[in-house]
């Protein structure tokens, strides 16, 4: 899915946040969004995945306004994972239980996202139980195993181990390449976004800099 943004203004009573001109965010491409804390990052994040409607200007989804159809094939993962009170393979199913998916097939997704997340072991574990790296996996598995057509991380892999890290940016490349689903990454690690981006967008005081 591509993004185009076309004068983007976001406001906190006097305070502007954001005053973005004219953005796109390439269909199929990782691009990283970096900049330094209050530079507007997760406001950007939080208004392109539709949970805030605050703002004026422009945003367009593979050339639509957002409905409810495109919000359906989208998903954003918080950097404070919020998991349900409920078993891990519950979580991980529900995207696919809402979209309608039959039983056998959202177990058989549900199965191996699992394993690729090496998350086998917390099946039964209640999600509000786990480790914080436990929790971001189980959360970054639940947004892939719908296969989005456009993905928002906000600091996926802050405060977690090195391992927990390498597996999540390894099945976010993966899903990637194999879907070639979009993906818009917030990072302050440049050494993630080296690894992980095709492209980098630098916010600085809400505006897009260079």
């Amino acid at each position: 899915m591509e993004l185009s943004i076309l004068d983007l203004k976001k406001n906190y009573f006097e305070k502007q946040i954001l005053d973005i001109g004219d953005l796109k965010i390439e269909r199929g491409k990782i691009t990283g969004l970096i900049g330094p804390n209050g530079s507007g990052k997760t406001t950007l994040l939080n208004i392109l995945s539709g949970l805030d409607k605050d703002f004026s200007g422009i945003i367009k989804y593979d050339g639509k306004l957002l409905d409810r159809d495109t919000y359906k094939k989208m998903t954003l993962v918080a950097q404070k994972p919020y998991l349900f009170r409920r078993k891990v393979y519950e979580n991980i199913e529900y995207p696919l239980k809402v979209r309608g998916i039959n039983k056998d097939k959202r177990k058989e997704e549900v199965i191996k996202i699992m394993e690729r997340f090496e998350i086998e072991e917390l099946k039964d574990k209640k999600g509000h139980l786990l480790s914080g790296g436990e929790s971001q996996k189980v959360s970054l598995a639940r947004a892939l195993v719908f296969k989005p057509d456009l993905l928002f991380l906000d600091e996926p892999t802050s405060n977690i181990d090195p391992e927990s890290i390498r597996i999540m940016e390894r099945e976010i490349l993966r899903f990637n390449k194999e879907t070639k689903g979009t993906v818009l990454i917030v990072t302050h690690n440049i050494e993630q976004s080296k690894r992980l981006c095709h492209n980098i967008i630098y916010l600085k005081s809400g505006k897009v800099g260079h």
